[in-house]
This record gives structure tokens, C-alpha cells and sequence, in this order.
């Protein structure tokens, strides 16, 4: 009989359909747990990598959700729609869009390299007073959306068939593909909206190495495809810890640390929380402050 640890890490790869939350569900009846969250949605009709956090590793969600994201997607130009993807309703059909050149197009994708400027979609997740966009926009309401600054590392054009164009599109945590798909289609003058959409990373995670949906059942599978908080929090810096300094995060205190000393890991980590750990198993979340490490989140005690 497979023993699956308690608290594991499980890339998933969600079909086109099921919305991030019937994921989770789903998750929780395969493992008879309800103590499970993601890392980030994905609109119901996208498919791609989700990462479900479950039991106490979903504690370490916050240092996942963060990390950039990698897309493939299809934007159908000369159409828009008030949803912004393929299941809203039509708003307009512009003309022109299957006589433009590829070179207009690449200068077009070239504008939204970088940090930039982008209104979130009205039917989104994202909370106006306390309540979801997406209720709000169903109920007929329109709220002028402030933009926020994203940014887009990388768009490239994988192959175009007019009116449809098929991307990659590397960015920040919190860029919205269909905003950019929108953005996309007024600057070439044609409209546009997203036609299909597939997340294939998380930072360092691919969907090349994610459990699909329909082996959830299979513990072995879900077994090989988990990883430990410690193997997911791989892009943090981290620092092995003693079995005294072990007592002391239990008790809440902070440690000390020659940090000098500690791995390369440390100098090249993007932020200021350090994954400290015993014996290859998560002991702690610290920050430094004070030249001591303390701890934020504590996991052993």
C-alpha cells in the first residue's frame, strides 16, 4: 500500500473545463483531506499546470504564488468580446485582421515587452470591495479598473494563421493573458480576444512533469508526482540548521546564523525569506533582521 506524506506539493495538470476550485475538490475526495489550496487560478476554459498545496505545505503557498508564469496561447483577432475570451458574448468584428503582415504584428507583440500598464479584465477574479469582478460584471455592473504594472519577459510569436496567433508569453505573477490579448488587438487596430489558453510553467515547474486530472485516484501516481514543501520551495535561498536551533524556531525565537557561510544559495535568493532545514525536512521560514534570522513560519515543533 502507497503512504503518501501529509503534506506535499502536487503538480497538476487541469483540463480545459473544470474551474481551479472543482480541482481542489477533487483533490481533497482523492486524498480525503480537506486542508488543500493552489497557487494561483486558471480560467475554466484554460488547461495547464496548477500547484495544489496540500496539508500543512499549504503554508509555503504565498512563496509559490509569486513566481513567474509561462503560457502558450491563441488570440483570434478581428473579434471582441466582453469576457475578453472565447466564451463571452461578441462585441464586435472589426475588419482587417486577416490582411495584416507579419511584421506589423511583431512590432505590435514588441510594445507589451517589459513593465507595463494593464487594466484587469471586468470578468475576473480580482476583488472591488470585497466581492469578485466576475459577480459583478454578471450582474451587469461596470467598474473603471485602475491598471497595475505587470510585467511581460518575453512574447513570441509561435506561428500565425489570420486571423489566429498562436504566442508564448513568459511574465509576472498577476498579468492577465486576455487583457494582453485585448491590448494586442486595439494596438493592430482589429480587436481581439483569447482563443485558447495553457499554462506550461511555474517557475521552475512544467506541466511535462504534472499528474493529469484523471489519475488523481492512483496514489502511486500522485505519490511520484508529489514533492516535499522543502523540493518546492527549491528557488529560495536555504540554510541547514542544528538541532538547537530546531528548539529555538519551535519556541518562536530567532537564531543566528554565519550567513557567510551558509551556501551561494543565499546570496542569490530574490527576496528576503531563507527556508531553513534539518535533516532534508522543512524546520522554518525566517527573515533576517537584526543579523538574526527570524522565524515567519515554523513547521517543526
Amino acid at each position: 500500500m502507497i503512504a503518501l506524506p501529509a503534506d506535499i506539493v502536487l503538480p497538476l495538470d487541469k483540463p480545459s473545463g473544470p474551474t481551479s476550485h472543482d480541482m481542489v475538490a477533487r483533490i481533497r475526495r482523492a486524498l480525503g483531506t480537506r486542508r488543500v489550496g493552489h497557487t494561483g487560478t486558471l480560467d475554466p476554459f484554460a488547461s495547464g499546470l496548477l500547484l495544489l498545496c496540500v496539508g500543512r505545505a499549504t503554508r509555503v503557498a504565498e512563496y509559490l504564488s509569486a513566481l513567474d508564469k509561462t503560457y502558450e496561447a491563441t488570440v483570434r483577432l478581428g473579434r471582441t468580446t466582453d469576457t475578453l475570451d472565447r466564451e463571452g458574448r461578441v462585441t464586435s468584428e472589426p475588419e482587417g485582421s486577416t490582411t495584416l503582415r507579419r511584421d506589423e504584428i511583431l512590432d505590435a507583440l514588441e510594445l507589451f515587452t517589459g513593465y507595463i500598464e494593464q487594466v484587469p479584465p471586468q470578468y475576473s477574479a480580482k476583488k472591488v470591495e470585497g466581492e469578485a469582478m466576475h459577480r459583478r460584471a454578471r450582474r451587469g455592473e461596470h467598474v473603471e479598473l485602475e491598471p497595475r504594472s505587470v510585467r511581460i519577459h518575453e512574447v513570441t510569436l509561435l506561428s500565425m494563421d489570420l486571423p489566429l496567433l498562436d504566442l508564448r508569453v513568459r511574465c509576472s505573477s498577476g498579468t492577465y493573458i486576455r487583457s494582453l490579448a485585448r491590448d494586442v488587438g486595439e494596438v493592430l487596430g482589429v480587436g481581439a480576444h483569447l482563443a485558447e489558453l495553457r499554462r506550461t510553467a511555474i517557475g521552475a515547474f512544467h506541466v511535462a512533469h504534472a499528474i493529469s486530472a484523471d489519475a488523481l485516484g492512483d496514489l502511486a501516481q500522485v505519490a511520484a508526482a508529489a514533492l516535499s514543501p522543502l523540493a518546492a520551495l527549491g528557488h529560495m535561498p536555504s540554510v541547514e540548521v542544528g538541532d538547537e536551533a530546531v528548539e529555538r524556531l519551535g519556541q518562536g525565537r530567532p537564531i543566528a546564523v554565519d550567513l557567510a557561510h551558509s551556501g551561494s544559495a543565499w546570496t542569490r535568493g530574490p527576496g528576503p525569506a531563507v527556508v531553513l532545514a534539518r535533516a532534508g525536512e522543512i524546520v522554518a521560514i525566517a527573515e533576517a533582521r537584526g543579523g538574526l534570522l527570524h522565524p515567519r513560519k515554523v513547521f517543526h515543533r
